[in-house]
């Protein structure tokens, strides 16, 4: 009897030293990392990425063509939101990231739509006289409430898509107006793309033969230097409607 017993005593000390056990590498592993709104991890800033926006001020935004932050863009609760209150295509209050100049790029933002809104993220925006806006020059990344706006939209001006060039592919991942959206301009002239909450909405070579198709025909004949730069600003357009941007962040390719 007693042989067994410490027979069965060996076997259980055995059971236990061969069963799992949970490490600090292990739950080291489970626990997800949390980058907070408007910063960089240390991965990030080793790939080059930098902030366009702190999360707190508007420095280094300015008004397109101007040399100060206009006043119907504030700070709301860690995001740059544009009030919509000047109103006009032509005229409605867009701004600049005035200190810096991008030719090939990776940028992401995070942003949302007021219900029935409209707005976009524009680049390689050159300013001037003869510019009353970014569009003028500037290839965008069309920003609108797709499932609220009032009037039907074109497939050209449809979200996340590269305006009146190239037609998103965004089934699947439109938020209702007043979400949080993620998305991505990747510019490089071997190949670009737009990104909408993880996936790949419109891809295209830039100069390419279908390009300059696209270009030197539709909206853009009334347009003449549309994307007559291969590097310019970062710009927000303000189209007279609410929006809200945060997270902008950058890195050159």
């Amino acid at each position: 009897m007693k042989k067994s017993y410490l027979v069965g005593i060996a076997l259980l000390s055995l059971v236990w030293a061969c069963g799992p056990k949970e490490t600090s590498e292990t739950a080291e592993v489970a626990e997800e990392v949390v980058i907070p709104d408007n910063s960089l991890s240390d991965e990030e800033k080793a790939q080059g990425w930098f902030l366009l926006f702190d999360g707190t001020s508007m420095e280094g935004w300015r008004a397109f063509n101007g040399d100060s932050t206009p006043p119907n863009w504030i700070i709301e609760d860690g995001a740059m939101k544009g009030l919509g209150a000047t109103g006009g295509e032509d005229f409605g209050g867009d701004i600049v990231f005035g200190p810096m100049e991008f030719e090939e790029f990776e940028l992401e933002f995070t942003w949302k739509i007021s219900p029935g809104g409209n707005s976009g993220v524009f680049y390689h925006v050159v300013e001037g006289p003869n510019y009353k806006a970014p569009y003028y020059t500037g290839p965008e990344y069309q920003v609108i409430d797709q499932l609220g706006f009032a009037q039907p939209l074109e497939d050209w001006q449809s979200l996340a898509g590269d305006y009146a060039m190239y037609v998103p592919d965004y089934e699947g991942v439109v938020k209702p107006a007043g979400e949080w959206n993620t998305s991505k301009i990747i510019f490089s002239e071997a190949g670009s793309s737009y990104w909408l909450n993880g996936k790949k909405t419109v891809e295209f070579v830039p100069y390419s033969e279908d390009w300059y198709t696209r270009r030197n025909s539709g909206k853009w004949n009334d347009f003449p230097d549309y994307k007559i730069a291969k590097k310019g600003l970062i710009a927000l357009q303000d189209h007279g409607d609410p929006v809200w941007f945060k997270n902008i962040k950058i890195r050159p390719l």
